[in-house]
């Protein structure tokens, strides 16, 4: 089973693949159109800014690809900064279109008591424990680094929430399309495991 790991010149690349090796799997990192819409599961990480990633992914077509992908029923996680991408629009540096896979936007943390970026371990609250990617898992802590949170649009696509002076999205769902806020690959047990879920989400899909 091959993982496609999208490569539009933003994201965490090895760590993220390494994580899927440990797993078991095989992490294919690329822009080829082709080797993402043939893979299994389609992961998309991101770091950096929101609208300079939306910039490469539409300056590389990708932006179309991870839709296509999306689409046609492969599973796709979007990690930290891919998680936000996936949502319609955020408000980082002024007004900034998304893929709009998911209805939301991606707000800015108010400040405050809090620190701004949000970064270190907190806490999961599972909101849907039947979800398959939660299955086998108790509520822990994972690690984040964000300053911009999402408002999902629709409460059926939570999954998790952590709290941060307010409840924020954690972990997204809607069909095949998942996304994570934190860092699995660098969020201890827990982290592995949810992505070892995911995993084996796209190998039912592909054996299917």
């Amino acid at each position: 089973m091959a993982i496609a790991i999208v490569d539009y010149g933003m994201g965490n690349l090895h760590s993220v693949s390494k994580a899927v090796e440990r797993l078991g799997y095989e992490g294919i990192v690329t822009g080829d159109a082709a080797e993402i819409l043939g893979a299994d599961g389609v992961l998309l990480p991101g770091v950096g800014a929101f609208g300079d990633a939306m910039a490469h992914l539409r300056g590389t077509g990708l932006d179309a690809v991870v839709r296509q992908a999306a689409a046609g029923g492969t599973p796709l996680l979007g990690i930290c900064l891919g998680m936000q991408l996936l949502f319609g629009e955020s408000e980082e540096h002024g007004r900034n279109e998304g893929l709009g896979i998911l209805p939301g936007r991606a707000v800015r943390f108010a400040g405050g008591e809090y620190k701004v970026p949000h970064m270190g371990w907190n806490r999961l609250s599972f909101l849907q424990p039947d979800n398959p990617l939660l299955a086998g898992l108790e509520e822990g802590h994972v690690y984040f680094v964000h300053s911009y949170h999402v408002e999902p649009q629709a409460k059926s696509d939570l999954i998790a929430v952590t709290d941060y002076g307010h409840p924020v999205t954690a972990i997204v769902g809607r069909d095949n399309v998942y996304g994570m806020q934190f860092h699995p690959e660098k969020s201890g047990e827990l982290g592995m495991a949810l992505l070892r879920n995911f995993l084996a989400l796209a190998e039912a899909k592909g054996s299917a």
